[in-house]
């Protein structure tokens, strides 16, 4: 797997860290970031997505909250690629 660190959240703590990354292989994303609390998994469960979709959480899923400030490290899809944001 050929990671590629897209970026961190500004001005982070040791402990308080959002992170992305990109592999390169694949091209998905992979994010640590906020874990959804009960409250914001339950709302999402209700809007739900698609009609017949279920909308239990899997085991092997997450519902991670993203702070706004991390959108622009994601990659658009008209290929465009975002600068690699600077290392704390």
């Amino acid at each position: 797997m050929r990671l590629r660190f897209l970026g961190i959240i500004p001005n982070t703590g040791k402990d308080d860290s959002p992170t992305i990354w990109l592999d390169e292989d694949t091209g998905d994303l992979l994010i640590q970031s906020y874990t959804a609390t009960e409250e914001e998994v339950k709302a999402c469960q209700e809007i739900g997505s698609i009609p017949g979709h279920g909308t239990g959480v899997p085991g092997h899923e997450s519902i991670i909250r993203l702070p706004k400030v991390m959108i622009q490290y994601i990659p658009r899809p008209d290929g465009d690629q975002p600068s690699e944001a600077p290392r704390p």
